[in-house]
């Protein structure tokens, strides 16, 4: 049996991801294909367009066969915490075989060669990092310049640690390596349009033009050839239910944290320098919205991402004690699922003969399988839940959604 893994956030699915998924499995001969999906929330520190229920549908009906949910602390974490909480879901199951991810750069050797630099850090490199800082170049600048400072045979691959599927595989690649995993990487060349582009291509565009297109209010009938026809009627029927969500949605949730805890500062969550933290106090009255704010915070050295995953950080609670905990108990220990195929029975019963922490089917049986380090994870990652699932309700004008009581996608 050959199982691929692949992390994703399907927000929404859309051709290029079901391109993704087919090449994949034919080019390894899988079996099986487990996704690690986000949840709600996304890595760029915004909340998922819609939710994952609708996403996972979209996944399965496209060729997943088990979609496991990558809990929230590294779901909206920088790309190394990020792949680290993925490679470390996949490695413990202990049936996934290859890991699978897209690339602008499309070859692996390459890649694998500059996450060993970047894993081990030599001398030289070192050097020549810590010398171009000094003169004043920002750091994922400086890193590019002491990368061929040390290994000048990649210098036709310059631009590598400028595409951000690269940057996320060589962190999928450093995480393997960390881990000393059987598992092997394998990488496509991402094809169609690119990772920020707001444009629509002939028949693949990127999830952030579809959002854009969502969000302003666009007719749907413009993606009718930019996403798979079940995942368009998916789309489709979720926004019916519910508008689709993004940042500005927790604008007073957001506002009205910062300010009850202005006193103390926010250096005490994940990401978040004494420097940010000072700014957002200073800055806090002249808050419009969320987004309005990562503009008015960001800076050279701080993208309006990365704010903005800092305040979904202080939002959602997560704080820097709590990543050292999870890291204390090897990052993972449940494999939380949200759907599978039920033609997937075998890949199913492979990982419960073979995989080292327990896969949560039911919430109600966690308490009794989880580690009381991993229940307070898991309980605090329903709260988490929770607050998207408040603001989706209360922007639908519906009742709140409880998770321990929505049943499991299945097709």
């Amino acid at each position: 049996m050959i199982i691929n893994g692949v992390v994703a956030e399907y927000n929404p699915f859309h051709n290029g991801h079901k391109c993704h998924l087919e090449g994949a499995k034919k080019q390894t001969n899988a079996d099986y294909t487990i996704i690690a999906m986000s949840g709600n929330y996304m890595q760029r520190g915004a909340p998922s367009l819609v939710e994952k229920a609708t996403r996972t549908r979209m996944a399965l009906e496209n060729g997943a066969d088990l979609v496991l949910e990558l809990p929230i602390c590294y779901a909206v974490s920088s790309a190394e915490y990020f792949a680290t909480g993925a490679v470390a879901l996949f490695d413990k199951l202990g049936v996934v075989n290859h890991l699978c991810f897209g690339s602008e750069c499309g070859n692996i050797a390459v890649l694998s060669e500059i996450a060993q630099i970047l894993l081990e850090e030599p001398e030289k490199f070192s050097a020549a990092l810590r010398r171009m800082l000094q003169q004043g170049y920002s750091y994922p600048t400086a890193r590019t310049f002491a990368l061929l400072d040390y290994a000048p045979s990649l210098s036709c691959y310059k631009d590598v640690l400028s595409s951000p599927n690269n940057i996320l595989g060589i962190e999928y690649l450093k995480a393997l390596l960390r881990r000393n995993s059987a598992i092997s990487p394998f990488t496509t060349k991402r094809i169609g349009s690119d990772y920020h582009d707001k444009r629509f291509g002939e028949r693949q565009c990127s999830s952030l033009a579809i959002r854009q297109a969502v969000l302003s209010g666009q007719n749907l009938s413009v993606l009718s050839n930019q996403i798979p026809d079940n995942a368009y009627d998916l789309l489709k029927d979720a926004l019916t239910q519910a508008p689709p969500m993004c940042s500005n949605d927790f604008s007073a949730l957001l506002h009205y944290k910062l300010l009850m805890e202005s006193d103390t500062g926010y250096s005490q969550y994940v990401d978040v320098s004494a420097d940010l933290s000072d700014r957002i106090r200073k800055n806090l009255y002249r808050f419009t919205d969320f987004q309005g704010f990562c503009e008015l915070l960001k800076t050279k050295d701080m993208t309006f991402t990365r704010i903005s995953r800092c305040l979904l950080h202080i939002l959602l609670d997560m704080k820097k004690n709590d990543l050292t905990d999870y890291q204390q108990i090897d990052y993972i220990s449940y494999a939380k699922i949200l759907g599978f195929r039920k033609n997937a029975s075998s890949l199913l019963g492979a990982i419960k003969e073979h995989s080292s922490i327990p896969l949560i089917s039911k919430l109600a049986d966690a308490e009794a399988l989880l580690s009381p380090a991993a229940y307070r994870m898991l309980q605090k990652e329903l709260k988490q839940g929770s607050i998207y699932e408040s603001v989706r309700a209360l922007k639908s004008r519906s009742p709140m959604r409880n998770e321990l009581q929505l049943p499991l996608v299945t097709i």
